[in-house]
């Protein structure tokens, strides 16, 4: 024993001391049996050596003193960062050249489970050369997918892994070829080629998609997303990310797309090309930022503005918008705000765009706002409260009408409690007032639109009472209330004094002198309130019920305000049922049913809901007032690879199909494969009306994992038809 740690010293110094005069670092040799001739050193059973970050053990070793190579042989492992491990019968390094080299060769990413096999690995720094290999995320001995490759290039710094005249095969059927094929085995954010997506249409022609990943400073990255459709055109959408500051971000999304005139003139498309930008951008700190203050109160900037001239910018950004609503009403918003812990400044900035339109220039904006809002302030042994509400916007339409309409709102309470709080009594008193000053053609023309105010004064007296009693198994909370409601005083003159009792009438809202009546009635009324919770022993609820019942004293012929219930009833582990319902005494009909079903377990998850609305308005040839819709979703795991989805939402109505789904999902640790077939009914612009495309599709989706994203978009679509 003592013979093997004289070695063993004699070893370490030889190889110390050689790896000093290189400057490559320490290098550190142990095993239980060496031997020691001329320059030549040899170690064996359970030999380990440490190089730096490498670990490396085998059954043999022999070190060259004169040449610094240090050879391994048989059951050869190396380690490095706690990350990699190299696999091999025969290992040769040069410590003073920085060499190495591996037969045969075989890598192991244990972070995410890639492996690399191959006939040969020469490493020089950070670069290992491997010739005529397999790569795979899959068991090793039976892989469900892999990769072949003539020869392929590792960086050990970057991370970063070439292969070269790659071929996919799936159950050892070739399925794709690539002369070149790059990726990370890392997630460092780094220029390169993102995951490509391609299809094919009856309608479109071929489609393909190759996104371009651009990231060179950490702050900020750019996705490039050429796209071409065989049959319709070709185009390219581009989103800039970054990070300016430690609290704010943006995005910037552009797009522009250019139809083939065959195409443009079949479909008698509205613009033959579509184009349009999104800006995003979040800011929570911008005045002490923008000023170099360092005052103590929050800011904030938000800004989300849109613009294209059609909804055909938002159908092709992308061959897969089933989970995107893609409407016809786009609204740019930027929001500005200072708050501190009295006092709150805000100013914001609305722009209204209708897609199904040529031109907006009638459509009213709000561009800006202005508000002041003071919190709530207590006296009186916090008896006494009240806040103050102030806002101003100036509303306007590119022609003609425009309006600077200013709000004032200031409610005073005052409350107390009776009987030990059993019973609990507020008195409210609300002063509302509203100033509009107008100009434009529109004015001068007609003299409709006088400048004027309208002030109101009203007051809300409310007594309400909440029980709670615990049980063995739940505990039960109930609730009463009632709500008087009565004017007080109200004044107007100018537009609002020629123009109330006109606008006040529902059927004449949408007449063009209402643009700027906004002016809610206030009827002397009393409100019923009754609410009760059930919570089982964890405080989990379990059911939530609410009935509200509106009395008017102002109107006999509708006396009644809608009576309203809501229910929220957990009626198993599983099963949860949800309804809201609006009731109207004078129509004797229900104005509202919402209900919604939901079924959940572990290998379950079944949503249906209906909505129902009726407006009582009549029925022309271009307006219904019913709404009657249903939506329904189902999701099964039948067991850890499997899943099946289908959707199905239908507008009862009008008897159209909105969107209906059905698929499945198969996962595997190393990939996923899944089919989906879609029809989809989406928004279209046409030269003479704003239209519909009913489109069918079928969904591939294949994951290699981990060289994609688990589940992700589709890789390939396949469009049926188009109507």
């Amino acid at each position: 024993m003592l013979r093997v740690l004289s070695f063993l010293l004699i070893l370490i110094t030889f190889v110390n001391a050689a790896d000093k005069a290189n400057t490559a670092g320490k290098v550190e040799i142990f095993a239980t049996k060496m031997d020691s001739k001329d320059n030549i050193v040899t170690a064996s059973n359970g030999v380990t050596v440490i190089y730096k970050d490498y670990y490396l053990s085998a059954n043999r070793a022999v070190y060259n003193r004169i040449t610094s190579d240090l050879e391994l042989f048989d059951n050869v492992r190396v380690t490095t960062s706690n990350k990699y491990k190299l696999l091999g019968d025969y290992a040769k390094l040069n410590i003073s050249k920085k060499q190495r080299e591996f037969k045969p060769f075989f890598m192991l990413d244990k972070t995410n489970g890639l492996w690399i096999s191959a006939n040969k690995g020469c490493g020089s720094n950070n670069d290992i050369d491997i010739t005529s290999g397999v790569v795979s995320g899959c068991d090793p001995n039976d892989p469900l997918w892999k990769m072949e490759f003539s020869s392929s290039s590792y960086n050990t710094e970057t991370k970063w892994l070439n292969l070269y005249n790659a071929r996919i095969y799936i159950y050892d059927i070739p399925v794709m070829y690539t002369p070149y094929f790059g990726y990370p085995l890392d997630t460092t954010r780094r220029t390169g080629l993102l995951i490509p997506s391609f299809g094919l249409s009856s309608d479109e022609g071929f489609y393909y998609k190759q996104p371009i990943f651009i990231a060179e400073q950490n702050w900020w990255d750019v996705e490039l997303s050429p796209q071409t459709r065989t049959n319709r055109g070709s185009g390219i959408y581009a989103t800039l990310r970054f990070v300016d500051t430690k609290s704010s971000k943006g995005t910037l999304t552009t797009g522009y797309f250019k139809e083939r005139d065959s195409y443009f003139k079949k479909n008698n498309l509205a613009h033959d090309k579509h184009y349009g930008f999104n800006f995003k951008y979040n800011n929570t700190d911008f005045i002490n930022q923008l000023f170099d203050l360092n005052l103590d109160g929050q800011s904030g900037i938000y800004a989300d503005i849109n613009n294209m001239n059609d909804v055909d910018y938002i159908n092709l950004a992308s061959n897969d918008n089933i989970d995107e609503s893609t409407t016809t009403l786009i609204l740019s918003r930027v929001n500005l705000f200072y708050n501190t812990d009295k006092n709150y400044f805000g100013t914001y900035f609305k722009y209204y765009k209708d897609l199904t339109k040529q031109s907006n220039e009638d459509t009213l904006q709000k561009l800006p706002t202005f508000q002041y809002h003071h919190y709530l302030e207590t006296l009186f042994k916090d008896h006494l409260l009240y806040n103050v509400d102030l806002k101003t916007s100036y509303i306007h339409r590119d022609i003609n009408k425009k309006a600077v309409q200013t709000d004032l709102n200031i409610p005073v309470t005052l409350h107390t409690s009776l009987f030990d709080e059993y019973l609990n009594l507020s008195y409210e008193s609300r002063l509302y007032a509203q100033h509009s000053s107008f100009s434009g053609n529109e004015k001068i023309r007609t003299g409709e639109y006088e400048d004027g105010y309208f002030a109101r004064n009203y007051n809300i007296i409310e007594i309400n009472t909440q029980l709670t009693k615990a049980y063995s198994e739940f505990t039960h909370v109930i609730g009463f209330g009632s709500r008087y409601t009565f004017d007080g005083s109200e004044s107007e003159d100018g537009y609002y004094e020629e123009n109330m009792d006109f606008c006040s009438k529902t059927e004449n809202k949408d007449d063009s002198r209402c643009d700027f009546y906004n002016i809610s009635e206030v009827e002397e009324q009393i409100e019923l309130d009754f609410s009760q919770y059930i919570f089982d022993i964890g405080g989990k609820q379990l059911l939530y019920h609410r009935l509200s019942q509106a009395l008017s004293y102002e109107n006999s012929s509708d006396k009644f305000g809608e009576l309203e219930n809501e229910l929220d009833f957990q009626i198993t582990k599983s099963i949860n049922f949800y309804n809201n319902m609006f009731y109207n005494h004078n129509e004797r009909k229900f104005s509202k049913i919402f209900n919604k079903i939901s079924y959940k377990n572990s290998s379950f998850n079944v949503v249906v809901s209906h909505m129902y609305k009726d407006t009582f308005l009549a029925k022309t040839s271009t307006y219904t007032p019913y709404t009657s819709y249903i939506t329904s979703s189902v999701s099964y795991t039948y067991n850890e690879h499997y899943t099946y989805h289908a959707n199905w939402n239908y507008d009862l109505e009008a008897n159209d199909s909105k969107t209906r789904e059905i698929g499945f999902i198969y996962k595997k640790r190393c990939w996923d494969f899944g089919i989906t077939y879609i029809e989809n009914n989406k928004p279209v612009l046409t030269q003479n009306s704003s239209s519909s495309s009913y489109d069918k599709y079928i969904y591939f989706t294949i994951a290699l994992k981990p060289l994609m994203p688990s589940t992700g978009s589709p890789v390939f679509e396949h469009k049926i038809s188009q109507d």
